[in-house]
């Protein structure tokens, strides 16, 4: 490799002393006669490698906050301990992008000085170190939550074309220090090789939107009405779920319908609760230390006993619960477990739907929860339209009892139904946008679960889907239009404007700097010369 060109020395001895490890001046650097070896050449490529791995699973992390509160509740149900992981979670992948990155950084410039790249030993461990921890957590990932896969799918709709934009800004920025590698470097082969990799990344990146798919790519008049809201066990952010309390704040944001779970006490009494043991949402180990915590095993009288709010403000199982006012506060400590009877009463008054589970379903006595819950509703005098039926089993004798009740199914329709489905509850990983507008055409009510992410909820509006279960209602309210919504026209002037812009730059970077080099080359000439002179003087 030719010798580098001159750098300005303190900006070369700050770039080399952090990526080196060592605390040497550029001009003692250059007078060692050190030049960047293969070796090197292919640690830096490791570096990059890991800066890409790394932010892919940034990109990972961000996705997988919609569904982040699901894993906290595993771990609790697991190790009884709540900690809101979605915070280790992104301050350990920021440190590791951050290492990453710097580093990068920092070889870059340093190619740009002319300097070599001698990657301390210590980087070249942690890289190594930090290549394993992200592989280790996409393992984990594809093991355990594998159903995040189809997040991922599902976001490259909202992302794809700023994805697209953002590599090719990237890519572009590279050809600097890639030129400047090329008019530096004496092998033909490797110069030869590194621009057919270059030339044929860039374009795959140019003709990508071609690939490039999203609903949100529509004219404005083709947009679909706004999903209606479905409140998770309620508001679970503003008030402790499936709590009257939470009722009441879903229906402040707007929400249709109110989606809980029922259970039936020892005594036969339907009640709100979604896990099978009280552990999580109430005080039952202080209240009742001695006695098993499952949620069926407690008549009525006790489960009043139980606090159902005091539990949010203790453990903060959202951030918006440090924003709850004083009154609120108050009000949450006062919470205890509802009945079903309470819950469709306060939903009668609401004006609005009650969509519910019906817990444990590989109980026993399940034939007999479905006889006792069907008699509440039965009694309550709720208008049937506004019971949305979600349990499967012995769904026929609901049909019998209450052929009003609307009967919701958790599975796509099949090909040879003996009734016409009318509502689907399914997660939103489960259906394509292609899918949704075929229900939507078909007048089949789409309800997908759990949808919490603005930019989810936006691509869902534009697929058409009928309604979302979430737990930020209060968010969602809130959006009057989808985050981004292109005509096709004019995403495709965007698309040939940025790859021109970036085609120009690239060009001018090997124009400019193969002057640059040009310019060098004699300086260097003369120095060689100088220098074999006095090297032969001495030898005589």
């Amino acid at each position: 490799m030719a010798d580098p060109p001159g750098c300005c020395s303190a900006c070369a001895t700050c770039l080399l002393c952090p990526y080196s490890c060592q605390w040497i001046t550029a001009k003692k650097e250059k007078r060692k006669g050190l030049r960047t070896t293969k070796c090197d050449c292919s640690w830096f490529l490791f570096l990059f490698c890991v800066f890409l791995f790394a932010l892919v699973w940034l990109y990972f992390a961000i996705i997988i906050l919609n569904d982040f509160h699901n894993f906290n509740e595993f771990i609790f149900r697991q190790r009884k301990l709540w900690l809101d992981w979605s915070q280790v979670l992104l301050i350990a992948t920021a440190v590791l992008i951050s290492y990453s990155s710097v580093l990068l950084v920092l070889a870059l410039c340093l190619q740009l000085c002319g300097q070599p790249l001698k990657l301390h030993w210590v980087h070249k461990v942690l890289l190594i170190l930090t290549a394993l921890v992200v592989a280790a957590a996409f393992t984990g990932l594809g093991i355990k939550w594998a159903e995040e896969w189809k997040s991922a799918r599902i976001s490259l709709q909202a992302t794809g074309p700023f994805l697209h934009i953002g590599t090719v800004g990237g890519m572009t920025l590279l050809a600097w220090p890639l030129a400047s590698f090329i008019y530096r470097t004496r092998s033909a082969g490797l110069r030869a090789f590194l621009l057919l990799v270059y030339c044929a990344a860039m374009i795959a990146l140019y003709l990508a939107p071609l690939g490039i798919t999203s609903p949100c790519i529509m004219e404005e008049n083709q947009l679909p009405p706004k999903p209606a809201l479905v409140g998770h066990r309620g508001a679970p952010m503003l008030a402790p779920e499936n709590t009257l309390m939470s009722l009441r704040k879903a229906v402040e944001c707007d929400v249709k319908v109110f989606e809980t779970d029922v259970m039936v006490s020892a005594d036969g009494v339907p009640f709100l609760m979604h896990d099978e043991e009280l552990t999580r949402t109430t005080n039952v180990q202080a209240v009742f230390p001695d006695r098993a915590a499952l949620s069926t095993a407690f008549n009525w009288t006790d489960l009043q006993q139980l606090d159902a709010g005091s539990w949010f403000l203790e453990r903060r199982p959202f951030p918006t619960v440090q924003n709850l006012s004083p009154g609120d506060r108050n009000e949450t400590t006062k919470q205890r477990i509802p009945s079903l009877e309470q819950a469709l009463e306060a939903v009668k008054q609401s004006n609005i739907s009650i969509m519910f589970d019906l817990r444990p379903e590989n109980h026993s006595d399940y034939q007999n929860f479905v006889s006792v819950t069907l008699g509440v509703i039965l009694q309550s005098g709720i208008p049937l339209q506004q019971v949305l039926w979600l349990p499967d089993g012995f769904r026929e004798d609901v049909k019998q009892q209450a052929p009003g009740v609307q009967q919701v199914y958790g599975r796509k329709r099949l090909k040879n139904e003996k009734e016409p489905v009318l509502h689907v509850n399914l997660p939103y990983q489960d259906m394509s946008s292609e899918e949704i507008r075929q229900y939507r055409q078909d007048n089949i009510s789409v309800n997908l679960y759990v949808v919490n992410q603005p930019w989810l909820f936006s691509v869902l509006w534009c697929s058409g889907v009928t309604s979302v279960t979430t737990n930020a209602c209060q968010v969602l309210k809130e959006m009057k239009h989808p985050i981004w919504l292109l005509p096709s026209s004019t995403y495709l002037m965007i698309w040939i404007v940025v790859d021109c812009v970036s085609f120009l730059i690239i060009i001018w970077a090997f124009v400019l700097l193969k002057k640059c080099s040009h310019r060098r080359q004699p300086a260097e000439s003369e120095t060689d010369v100088l220098l074999t002179k006095i090297n032969s003087l001495l030898q005589e």
